[in-house]
């Protein structure tokens, strides 16, 4: 029996020739129910995700970036479901991560004929995620490089939000892993990685991998952009850990207290401020479709 496969897209954003193509691909496969649903904003896909689940999705192909992948990942953590993955979006990090090209047809082809891996995600006041999370500097800059600005300066607008807050304040903060205390003081950023490559391309933590169980956990001390200048070279060289302003570790369960409230991130979509952070792995919540 032909499968129910869904597909929820972001409608502004732009892959190949656009979802025109991607209708006209779906119908040169073996698909039963075709389920669609486009979103304007990557926020109101998840009720549109659990709406196809709910009829039967045996397969979802989410359309967009980071941030809609995000919203799909959380609303199908646990669900079994695979996701197929057609990177739209800016910086495309998870498909990046994991191999996948930016090019339509061939994504689809993963999606239809690739195979099936249970891959970690993280879970951060209640949210998942499936690249990054953080506060601090680096959400600072992330919420500074809005989508307008995305759209016009593609990859460059990250590093155009950085230099705007590159010479920010620290702030104290205490943070514990996996119940014991590993760091207190005055810190400029926090991030937790699922994966190793970040926003703006950057190697944050060299052997990560999304089905290891485990977190990656970066803070760093860095203040005022020649600290900061240090900092990103060691990244860009692959030793991040060799600098004195970055501490790496690895765990399953994350807290932190911060001193003022914080701007977060959640694979690069601003949230809320927030004086604490409770975070921990998901171990093989999501089936994604990978070459």
């Amino acid at each position: 029996m032909s499968p129910t496969i869904a597909v929820v897209a972001h409608r502004k954003k732009i892959l190949g020739a656009g979802l025109d193509r991607l209708r006209v691909l779906l119908s040169e496969q073996d698909v039963g129910e075709l389920i669609w649903h486009e979103v304007p904003k990557s926020r109101k896909a998840p009720k549109k995700v659990r709406k196809a689940l709910d009829a039967g999705a045996e397969l979802v192909f989410v359309w967009g970036g980071d941030g809609m992948v995000q919203r799909c990942a959380d609303a199908m953590a646990g669900s079994g479901v695979p996701m197929a993955i057609l990177p739209a979006g800016t910086a495309n990090l998870f498909a990046t991560n994991l191999g996948i090209p930016i090019d339509l047809e061939e994504s689809v082809r993963i999606g239809f004929r690739g195979r099936r891996a249970e891959l970690d995600l993280g879970l951060l006041n209640g949210e998942h995620f499936a690249v990054m999370a953080g506060a601090g500097f680096e959400a600072e800059m992330i919420a500074e490089a809005d989508g307008k600005a995305k759209r016009k300066l593609g990859k460059l607008s990250y590093v155009k939000a950085a230099v705007r807050h590159v010479g920010g304040p620290l702030v104290p903060m205490t943070v514990k892993v996996d119940g014991a205390t590993w760091f207190e003081g005055e810190a400029s950023c926090l991030l937790l990685g699922n994966v190793g490559t970040i926003a703006g391309g950057i190697e944050a933590f060299d052997d990560a991998r999304p089905d290891d169980g485990w977190l990656e956990v970066g803070l760093s001390t860095a203040k005022g952009p020649v600290q900061w200048a240090r900092v990103m070279g060691r990244m860009a060289a692959g030793r991040s850990e060799d600098s004195p302003f970055v501490r790496i570790t690895r765990a399953r369960k994350v807290s932190a207290r911060f001193g003022s409230p914080l701007t977060y991130e959640l694979d690069g979509g601003d949230r809320e401020a927030t004086t604490r952070i409770k975070a921990e792995v998901a171990p093989g919540a999501l089936t994604v479709c990978l070459p």
